[in-house]
């Protein structure tokens, strides 16, 4: 299992945290998630053998938001 940090931008408000929580935990391999508004990130974890670290970013723009 892999955990990583992103730096979001563009989060503003609860819809924003639940809009990329929703996103990335429909991803397969995705074990956890947590977003922070507080400090503009998502903690993930994962399994890196089903799912890359790019496939989540995408998941989180398509959302609108900017993974930095």
């Amino acid at each position: 299992m892999t955990s990583k940090i992103l730096n979001v931008a563009g989060m503003s408000c609860e819809h924003c945290k639940m809009a990329v929580t929703k996103a990335v935990s429909a991803l397969d391999g995705v074990k956890a998630v947590e977003v922070s508004l507080e400090n503009n990130t998502a903690s993930v974890q994962f399994q890196e053998s089903k799912l890359a670290l790019e496939t989540i970013r995408q998941a989180i723009e398509a959302q609108g938001y900017e993974v930095v």
